[in-house]
């Protein structure tokens, strides 16, 4: 089974690679995505004052917004992932319930 990224998950991965003051190249190897992808992805997380460049650095920094940005991911991937295990455990549950039930 493939796992697709979503779009939160993404600007996540682009933070986390920030977080230690990026280049370019370096946020599209270790996040994983192309150049185009890329290239979307920083035009709007830096719009949206996640990320800045620094000139005399030549890289990309994390905010003190995109900071929160990451903590509160944090959270939600938590809560996220826990809400889906428990969701499969109810559907196991359901597909044992549905086989009691058969004619087999």
């Amino acid at each position: 089974m493939v796992n697709y990224r979503g779009r939160l998950d993404i600007i996540a991965d682009i933070l986390h690679v920030v977080s230690q003051n990026a280049k370019k190249t370096q946020i599209m190897y270790q996040a994983n995505l192309s150049y185009k992808v890329l290239q979307r992805y920083l035009r709007d997380i830096t719009e949206a004052s996640l990320i800045s460049f620094e000139t005399a650095e030549q890289c990309y920094v994390l905010t003190s917004k995109g900071q929160d940005f990451l903590e509160a991911y944090k959270d939600y991937s938590k809560t996220h992932k826990s809400i889906e295990k428990r969701l499969n455990d109810v559907d196991s549950k359901k597909k044992n319930l549905e086989e009691l039930c058969s004619n087999k």
